[in-house]
């Protein structure tokens, strides 16, 4: 399980996108971590080309993902939510995406595909060797953070900048390490700023469930500053 897992495990070479770096003329290089690498199984390969099929009529889009936020991004989420007098901007500059900061293959090769006429998301996700828990399996955090993924992206599409409030998960079988399964996510309620939302996990194949959750998610108000 995990000798298949390692022998993918080489230099990618991918989608980007460019950004110039705040105050400079020096051009920054983003890379899409959403995109297939030779870290990915051919499990999720063939699931990813499913759905880029799906992608091309327009009902369904691939969500680009990267390691670390555009500055531009940054800036508009700082002046919106972040107090003028906040001291952590530096550490903010520095940080990463934590579910992307793992080099490829070891950690959360995810990529996620959303339908927003149907408010669904669907996460393809394969759980690297650092990720894991009891020997050979994932660990329940990692599994954890994959959902919070998957339904906090459900719930962007729908409202915007938001953050999660309650994450209720039922753990139904353990997730074989290195193996590839499916988060399909949708927006259940919506009542004012607050979204619920809920979501299977499941097996490449969806013949095993390996966990449910539901999620309350609240849309950030631009009145209320986090700090």
């Amino acid at each position: 399980m995990l000798r298949s897992c390692a022998t993918h495990l080489r230099t990618l070479r991918s989608g980007s996108v460019e950004v110039w770096r705040s105050f400079s003329s020096e051009k920054v290089t983003h890379k899409d971590y959403a995109v297939p690498n030779p870290s990915w199984s051919k499990d999720l390969r063939f699931l990813f080309d499913q759905f880029m099929k799906k992608c091309e009529d327009g009902s369904w889009k691939r969500l680009s993902s990267y390691r670390k936020i555009p500055p531009e991004h940054l800036k508009d989420f700082q002046t919106q939510f972040i107090d003028p007098s906040y001291s952590k901007e530096e550490y903010m500059l520095k940080s990463q995406l934590f579910t992307r900061s793992f080099e490829d293959g070891m950690g959360f090769e995810y990529v996620v595909f959303c339908n927003d006429v149907e408010k669904k998301v669907v996460c393809l996700f394969q759980g690297g060797p650092f990720l894991q828990g009891v020997p050979g399996f994932l660990h329940g955090g990692a599994a954890a953070s994959i959902i919070d993924v998957a339904l906090g992206k459900c719930a962007a599409r729908a409202g915007g900048i938001v953050m999660t409030a309650n994450l209720n998960i039922n753990y139904k079988r353990p997730i074989p390490l290195c193996s590839v399964s499916v988060i399909n996510s949708q927006i259940d309620k919506i009542e004012g700023r607050k979204l619920f939302l809920s979501c299977n996990f499941q097996s490449s194949d969806e013949k095993i469930s390996y966990a449910d959750a539901t999620g309350l998610f609240i849309k950030l108000d631009p009145k209320k500053r986090l700090t």
